[in-house]
C-alpha cells in the first residue's frame, strides 16, 4: 500500500505513524500551572536531540477545541517542567495519568504518586521514577494547529536524578531500569529482549 497524506485522513495517518514507529519512550511530564497547580501526563513522541547541552524534546498533540492541554500551558506560563521515566513497576500509574483530565485535577493524588521537589525548577519529579530530568524550556515550536496537528517542546535538562542502584559509572543498566515503551493502540513492550551489535570500524 502506498499512502498520500494528502488524500488519507489525519486519524488514519495517526494509526500508521504511531503502529510503524515503535516502540517509542514515554515523557511523564510532571508541570506546575502559574497559580501551583500541578500536572502529570505521559506522551510517546519523545526523544533526546542533544548532549551539550543536554537538550529533549517531546511533542505535545493538539487537544479537540481550542484548549491547551494542561501541560502544554503549564510549560509556556512556567517555563519549567520534569521527565520522569516509566518502569513496568510504574506502567498502571502512568496509565491512570494519559486521560483527559479537567484543569486544575492532581493526577499525582489520582495515581497514589509521590510528589517530590525538585532542586531548581518548581515542578515536582515523581518520587519512584528512578530517573527524572529537571528540564528549563527553550522553545515551543507549533508544528500544527489541525485536529490532530502539535507543538513540540524542546527542554534543556539543568539537572538529572538517577537512582543509584541501576547506574555504574554513569551507564544505566537496563535490566535493573525495566523500562517500557508504546506500541500502537493500546499496546506496550518491555525492554527485556535485548542484543548487541558492534559498530564497523571504517
Amino acid at each position: 500500500m502506498t499512502v498520500d497524506p494528502g488524500a488519507t485522513p489525519a486519524a488514519n495517518i495517526y494509526k500508521l505513524m504511531i503502529g510503524s514507529i515503535v516502540p517509542r519512550p514515554i515523557a511523564w511530564v510532571a508541570s506546575r500551572g502559574s497559580d501551583g497547580s500541578r500536572n502529570l501526563a505521559p506522551f510517546s513522541f519523545f526523544m533526546g536531540v542533544c548532549s551539550d547541552p543536554p537538550v529533549i524534546a517531546f511533542a505535545v498533540t493538539n487537544r479537540s477545541g481550542a484548549v491547551a492541554k494542561d501541560t502544554l500551558r503549564n510549560i509556556r506560563e512556567t517555563g519549567e517542567f520534569v521527565v520522569n521515566f516509566v518502569t513496568e513497576a510504574l506502567g498502571e500509574a502512568m496509565n491512570l495519568t494519559a486521560g483527559d483530565f479537567a484543569p486544575g485535577q492532581d493526577e499525582f493524588a489520582m495515581a497514589g504518586l509521590t510528589p517530590a521537589p525538585a532542586d531548581l525548577v518548581r515542578a515536582d519529579r515523581v518520587l519512584e521514577s528512578p530517573v527524572s530530568y529537571e528540564c528549563r524550556l527553550r522553545e515551543v515550536i507549533v508544528i500544527s494547529e489541525n485536529a490532530l496537528g502539535s507543538s513540540l517542546v524542546l527542554g534543556e535538562v539543568v539537572r538529572f536524578h538517577v537512582a543509584d542502584e541501576i547506574l555504574t559509572e554513569f551507564r544505566i543498566d537496563p535490566a535493573k531500569l525495566q523500562a517500557i515503551g508504546r506500541m500502537g493502540g493500546n499496546g506496550y513492550t518491555r525492554t527485556r529482549d535485548r542484543f548487541d551489535m558492534v559498530r564497523p570500524k571504517v
